[in-house]
């Protein structure tokens, strides 16, 4: 049965769309709205990325799945109903598919630990500080690599984007239970694998 399609709040303030939900901007979006999509885009596609690189290790292969996860929203703009998900799961949830066909189709070669969501180094920072939380997050993706897939994403969507266990369930299609169980096998195997380099890194 159609539902009646929900209504945007007209806006005539360009930096007023800052302000407006998701639902709204996607609404504005199938209108035509460019802005709208700019919007979202800024709103949405670090995270994505930063998901997707941790789930799968490999700074390309992730770059692809957040622009499809991208165009995938952009497609469903026009049938998006207010209300019924939150965006952001949803993204989270078709991101987390797309990383799992990339490696039901072919296991990840061994990488280097990315360095995530580092951005260059500022020159008026403290390098040695710098370098410091490079080898963190290099340590923390060393780690994560070696975790099984469904330890891996609920341990990085609990610890990492810091989700709720309820809003994980959601996204990885299970119970609050097994969300549970699967993040606390994976924190202790990231734990494990993360102790002898926790002293090195101050990690303790």
């Amino acid at each position: 049965m159609s539902m009646p399609r929900d209504t945007a709040p007209a806006f005539d303030s360009r930096s007023g769309l800052e302000a407006l939900s998701d639902d709204a901007l996607l609404i504005l979006y199938a209108r035509g709205d460019a802005e709208a999509a700019r919007v979202l885009t800024g709103r949405h596609l670090g995270r994505v990325y930063g998901f997707a690189a941790r789930l799968l290790g490999d700074r390309a292969e992730a770059e692809d799945v957040a622009q499809e996860a991208m165009l995938r929203m952009w497609r469903v703009a026009g049938e998006w109903r207010s209300g019924e998900a939150q965006l952001s799961s949803w993204l989270y949830r078709v991101t987390l598919n797309l990383c799992t066909d990339r490696q039901r189709k072919a296991r990840r070669r061994p990488t280097e630990a990315l360095d995530l969501v580092a951005e260059p180094a500022d020159a008026r920072g403290d390098t040695e500080a710098a370098l410091m939380q490079r080898e963190r997050m290099g340590a923390l993706e060393a780690g994560l690599a070696t975790l099984p897939d469904r330890q891996r994403q609920a341990v990085v969507l609990r610890h990492i984007e810091g989700l709720t266990n309820p809003e994980i369930a959601e996204i990885m299609a299970v119970g609050v239970e097994a969300v549970e169980s699967l993040t606390a096998r994976g924190k202790r195997a990231l734990t494990a694998a993360l102790a002898d380099r926790k002293s090195a890194l101050g990690l303790e």
